[in-house]
Order: structure tokens, then C-alpha cells, then sequence
């Protein structure tokens, strides 16, 4: 696949991380032409100063990395982020609650969340890694009906996680393709085989660290 790097967002969320190195992401994402950048929102502004001449589009992450905050948390957060200048929202399902059974719950947290996007597609993570097969399927219905624009394997922060994983993304490709939603694979995916794998199995997205080195290799 030649235009791999137009399905990659360029990914820096670890929490030490320094100015310098955003600034390397900014640099790279312009230099390998990748879709996007993915950030946490305190780094929003930066990313958009430093993209503002690019056709790099500035995702953030919402309710991140674990998913609990109060519904109007999240969705505060996502108006702020948006008017800082992001163009893409992923925002991360409460886990507890679907485990619970508590769907109206999800539902609504999700609905909220993608109100406050406005016109911006909003990503859902699920936390796979988190979740059995009957979850993960219940959670793209979910997101279906609360009508998110794409489905988001992982956060990358789960202790021991294995992250994004083919058999995962390509049955939430299944479940959503048909009512318009595509699929994020973000978590794991370090080598252009992965990557690669990901796509053929419905992935529309690739959340990355390692942008550069796979389409490099």
C-alpha cells in the first residue's frame, strides 16, 4: 500500500513527554505527509500553530486514558479542545458502565460527548484489551446507535494490553461498516506488517508512535 502514511495519526500521549518532542512530531507529520497528529489537549494550540500551513489534521484524546470522568467532564473538555483547534475528538468509553450492563449510560456519554463535537467525527476507544467479544460487539452497537463516526480499539495505557489486534478490529469493522462508521486500530502497532494487517482487516485508521519507522522500513 503506497499511501500508508495517509491512514496514519502520529501519536504522542505519554505524559512525560517534553516540547522538543512535539515539536518532532509536528515536523515529522508534515515531512511524511500523515494524516494527522494525535495529542492530549493541553498540546491542541501547539499542534495547530505548528500544522497551521499543513494538511495535518490535529486529533485529541477525551476522558482519557481511563475513560471515568462525569459525562459533562468529557464533554467540556471536547468544547475546549475544539475550540483550541481540534478537528477530530477520541474519546474513551466508560468501561465500568458497559460492563455493568448499564447501556443508557454509555449511550448518553457518548451522545453528549458527540453534541459537543459539533460538526468534528468523533472516535469512541473501547478498550478492547478490557473487554470480551460480546463486549466489544455490544459496544460498537452502542456507538452505532449513539452515533459516533468511528470505533477506536485502544489506549495504548492498559498494563500487560496487547493493544490492537486483527481478529478485534476486523469484527468491529463488521458490525459498523454497514451503518457508515469506520475503525481506528491504535495500540501495538510498531512495524509496517502490523500496520499493513490492520488495514486489510477494515482499519480506515492507524493511531501510531512509530509512524516514521513504518513507513520508513
Amino acid at each position: 500500500m503506497e499511501d500508508i502514511n495517509k491512514h496514519i495519526e502520529h501519536t504522542l500521549l505519554k505524559q512525560d513527554a517534553k516540547h522538543e518532542e512535539f515539536l518532532k512530531l509536528f515536523e515529522e507529520a508534515k515531512q511524511y505527509k500523515f494524516l494527522g497528529v494525535c495529542v492530549n489537549p493541553l498540546y491542541v494550540k501547539l499542534a495547530k500553530e505548528n500544522l497551521k500551513n499543513s494538511d495535518v489534521k490535529v486529533v485529541t484524546v477525551v476522558g482519557f486514558p481511563l475513560g471515568a470522568n462525569k459525562t459533562e467532564v468529557k464533554s467540556f473538555e471536547t468544547a475546549k479542545a475544539i475550540d483550541d483547534g481540534a478537528d477530530e475528538i477520541d474519546m474513551v468509553i466508560n468501561v465500568s458502565k458497559l460492563k455493568d450492563k448499564d447501556y443508557n449510560f454509555v449511550i448518553n456519554d457518548i451522545k453528549t460527548v458527540k453534541s459537543a463535537c459539533k460538526d468534528k467525527p468523533l472516535k469512541v476507544i473501547l478498550e478492547t484489551d478490557l473487554l470480551t467479544k460480546d463486549e466489544i460487539k455490544k459496544a460498537c452497537e452502542l456507538c452505532i446507535e449513539a452515533k459516533a463516526d468511528f470505533v477506536k480499539t485502544s489506549t495504548g495505557f492498559v498494563k500487560n494490553g496487547v493493544g490492537a489486534k486483527a481478529e478485534d478490529v476486523k469484527l468491529m469493522y463488521e458490525i459498523v461498516s454497514p451503518y457508515g462508521l469506520k475503525v481506528k486500530a491504535s495500540g501495538g502497532i510498531r512495524d509496517k506488517e502490523t500496520a499493513l494487517k490492520m488495514l486489510d482487516v477494515g482499519a480506515e485508521r492507524l493511531g501510531t508512535s512509530s509512524g516514521v519507522k513504518i513507513i520508513s522500513s
